[in-house]
């Protein structure tokens, strides 16, 4: 399948080749991260019952089945649950950015707010909160979590207005910090993460169906996996990062109070639940059927890493050193060769910044160190087709665009200093446009390498 919708624009221009295979590996990737696909192979129904993964219910056993849950990537993996157990879903409610017009009526979907909540993700978290006393141990609840729920589905401690969540929202994005640190304060401020999902359908039985999107020292899916972070931590971060003194009083006080009060903490432990947790596709997945289809084209090809994360201008930039490094020594692989790559990279974002994303940034961050060297090519996108607050899936860029930028009147240095990367990136017809992507695996990047010109 093509997932963009710009292919043709793409490679029509700098080094058309070397973009015809990145863009081609990461249609190949993000086939091969489909959870509506990966669902269907784990689980499986018949008149007697159903099966998740190794794991058989009887349905004598099972009173009632709902599906709840949040997340980026969550609408295929519900679709496929409706298809696959239909009319033995009693209920349910899934929060998403955005998602095909498909009718399920037993599966309610809301349209939230992503990466600031909004009111309807509040909604979101208030129905499955609903949802959740209902429940008893002959019920069955079928979880579907990926990247972006923590936005999504959202259910703030009792005191703390929902704006003011909003406001914590936007500190947090702004900051710059790594994931795993913004996320210490989410599940601080939040009953639904940091396991607080898992306890609240507790004493049903939990079947949750997700994404290996798992950046270093963050598993994810958070809202039902034991939490080993804390109220202090969430209070450092904050203040690690200059945002206490602009965090609401409400939420001041709710993580001081919780200093003191182990009751309050997000849950340590969740013995005792019944929960069982499969993948239904994974960023190691993608990249590594994008490697077996560059070697199909005669290029030597590797997964470099699918834990990369920092800030994306600088990533980019050390992407940039590997190509030159690879054209000129042959090191760590001899031209012509593809490496795939994976993980969330951030933007610290300036006081007044303008339009763009992590990937974006990326692009152009290598596009600005690559001048010179010939026949190298990078490409970066969110795998659900939406970088940071855009439209634009990411950008491709080679080692002509920044003389193209040049020739233009444009600035990348001005664009990166300002977080201006999207209007940059149109204008040079290096935006990367998907259709809805149906996966949400983090990052996806591919960088391509020939021989120089003169070799």
């Amino acid at each position: 399948m093509n997932y963009f919708t710009n292919y043709d624009q793409l490679v029509s221009h700098g080094c058309s080749e070397e973009r015809k295979i990145a863009l081609d590996c990461l249609n190949i990737a993000l086939d091969a991260a489909s959870t509506y696909q990966g669902t269907k192979q784990i689980i499986t129904c018949d008149d007697s019952g159903f099966t998740a993964g190794d794991r058989r219910f009887q349905w004598e056993e099972v009173e009632r089945l709902f599906v709840v849950g949040a997340g980026k990537g969550s609408f295929p993996i519900a679709l496929a649950l409706h298809e696959i157990l239909g009319d033995h879903i009693a209920g349910g409610v899934v929060a998403l950015k955005d998602f095909d017009h498909n009718p399920m009526p037993r599966i309610e979907m809301i349209r939230s707010g992503h990466p600031v909540p909004d009111e309807k993700s509040l909604q979101s978290g208030q129905k499955i909160a609903a949802l959740a006393q209902t429940l008893t141990e002959r019920d069955v609840v079928i979880t579907c979590l990926t990247g972006g729920c923590s936005s999504l589905m959202v259910l703030p401690p009792e005191g703390i207005p929902f704006n003011d969540i909003q406001q914590v929202g936007r500190l947090l994005m702004r900051c710059g910090a790594p994931i795993y640190e913004l996320n210490t304060v989410r599940k601080h401020t939040c009953l639904l993460k940091g396991g607080g999902l898992l306890k609240m359908l507790s004493p049903a039985t939990v079947i949750t169906l997700t994404q290996d999107t798992r950046p270093e020292l963050l598993p994810w899916p958070d809202p039902v996996l034991a939490d080993p972070s804390t109220f202090a931590g969430a209070i450092d971060v904050l203040k690690a990062y200059e945002l206490w003194d602009e965090t609401p009083a409400t939420v001041q006080d709710y993580l001081t109070r919780g200093l003191s009060h182990p009751e309050m903490e997000t849950p340590k432990s969740l013995e005792g639940t019944r929960h069982f947790m499969f993948d239904v596709g994974n960023q190691r997945n993608a990249c590594e059927a994008a490697v077996r289809y560059a070697r199909q084209q005669g290029y030597h090809a590797a997964v470099l890493s699918t834990q990369i994360e920092g800030e994306a201008r600088e990533v980019g930039s050390a992407f940039a050193g590997i190509a030159k490094e690879i054209q000129r020594y042959g090191n760590p692989f001899s031209p012509p060769c593809v490496l795939l790559s994976s993980g969330e990279t951030r933007v610290t974002v300036c006081n007044n910044p303008g339009e763009g994303g992590p990937n974006q940034e990326f692009a152009i961050g290598f596009a600005q160190n690559i001048r010179n060297y010939d026949h190298i090519v990078c490409a970066s996108i969110d795998s659900e087709g939406t970088d940071g607050p855009t439209y634009i899936a990411g950008g491709i860029t080679d080692c002509g665009t920044s003389e193209r930028a040049r020739e233009a009147g444009i600035s990348i240095f001005d664009a990166l200093r300002c977080n201006n990367s999207s209007p940059v990136l149109r204008r040079l017809e290096d935006a990367v446009i998907t259709v809805p992507t149906g996966t949400n695996v983090v990052n996806l990047r591919v960088l391509v390498v020939r021989g120089a010109d003169h070799e």
